[in-house]
């Protein structure tokens, strides 16, 4: 399995995403963030998915995921 279209070159996803990359329902992915079983970073009242381990926890290199956000910060920066 390769890093999900929705994730590839984010550093970041909001839950709704995480929730569908995972195939879970939105309720219990913002539960699981409380828990603590989806790691995120709270920015004001913004809830953010940390998404290399949300590719962990699928399974996924989270290396794979770096090249794409140096492709993505390159093409920014041109």
């Amino acid at each position: 399995m390769g890093i999900p279209d929705e994730l590839k070159g984010k550093a970041t996803t909001d839950v709704v995403t995480a929730a569908r990359v995972l195939g879970i329902g939105r309720n219990q992915a913002y539960a699981a963030a409380r828990a603590g079983t989806i790691k995120t970073l709270r920015i004001g009242t913004r809830v953010l998915v940390l998404v290399n381990p949300l590719l962990e926890m699928l399974g996924v290199d989270p290396n794979e995921n770096a090249v794409e956000l140096a492709a993505a910060a390159a093409s920014e920066a041109a």
